[in-house]
């Protein structure tokens, strides 16, 4: 089932066309990748999916109603942009924030408590925001996103300001957190934390979706054609075959990087067979990175 469904929505400010026909949906406990150059129309989308903006033409839906303002309460959205209160203390800001969408005192009181202790945020409860570090911030930020347990959860460039330690404790907890159901768009230029975390990945390009898939479908669909062999002896390839990309010898290791042209693995190993030992015979699946680079070309 899914929690979000984006139907042919379109958005032009000006001349200016950000979104033009756009079409998607995020399934429930997903963790979605929106990914895009800068300009590709991400933002407008998030902004749309919270409804700071409206779309000029087509229909969003939440769990199968038309998105309105009472499913905001349902949605944590983490912008790229911090949004905190400078001057208020951290304790006093997230039980504000929590109390705005929807908690009462005592229930947004122990979900500070819980997030506080699991984030080491105890001593910054009385400190203004703005004595803090970046990270710090990012922490208090995350927080106040997810205190009143959304079931969609919108990050914008999450990990900004994280050194890897926090990085991975947010990980573990985006992780957690899908694991009891929530659902999470995520938006980022760090193609490694796309590989690590989304089930599934939109790429939008030029206010279009230029790659819609699972994860994993999206790296079959790059259909990959270059291989790395290990070998024993030099080989004598038959150009007919493949592209020899690169070649290197060292001591009684001969490494060759291949491209196939109309000829499957198997039937390419069966023809070399006869020339040698083959120590490893591997793909080199594309990176997020790879595909993104490619499809936005």
């Amino acid at each position: 089932m899914n929690i979000v469904e984006v139907k042919n929505v379109s958005k032009q400010y000006g001349s200016q066309k950000v979104l033009n026909n756009i079409s998607l949906s995020i399934p429930k406990g997903s963790i979605f990748g929106l990914l895009g150059p800068n300009g590709a129309g991400k933002t407008t989308l998030i902004r749309m999916l919270t409804r700071i903006t409206m779309p000029d033409e087509g229909k969003i839906f939440f769990e199968g109603d038309e998105l309105n303002d009472l499913h905001i309460r349902q949605i944590g959205y983490l912008p790229e942009e911090r949004g905190l209160y400078k001057r208020m203390t951290v304790g006093e800001q997230l039980l504000y924030l929590a109390e705005l969408k929807g908690l009462k005192h005592p229930e947004a009181k122990s979900q500070l408590a819980y997030w506080s202790e699991k984030f080491g945020m105890n001593s910054w409860l009385n400190k203004p925001v703005e004595s803090l570090s970046k990270g710090m911030q990012q922490k208090v930020q995350f927080v106040a996103t997810v205190m009143h347990r959304p079931k969609l959860i919108i990050l914008d460039e999450p990990f900004t300001g994280f050194d890897p330690v926090n990085a991975n404790l947010l990980k573990e907890q985006i992780l957690e957190m899908k694991a009891q159901g929530a659902t999470f768009v995520f938006s980022t230029h760090r193609m490694e934390s796309v590989e690590e975390l989304c089930t599934h990945v939109a790429l939008i390009n030029r206010a279009e979706i230029v790659l819609l898939s699972t994860s994993a479908q999206l790296k079959a669909y790059e259909n990959v054609k270059l291989y790395q062999i290990v070998c024993n002896s030099a080989l004598s390839i038959d150009s007919s075959l493949c592209h020899v990309l690169s070649e290197s010898h060292q001591d009684n290791y001969f490494q060759y990087e291949i491209e196939l042209l109309d000829i499957s693995p198997k039937q390419f190993i069966g023809k070399i067979l006869s020339q040698t030992e083959i120590f490893s015979f591997t793909a080199k699946v594309p990176t997020m990175n790879d595909i993104f680079i490619n499809a936005t070309k």
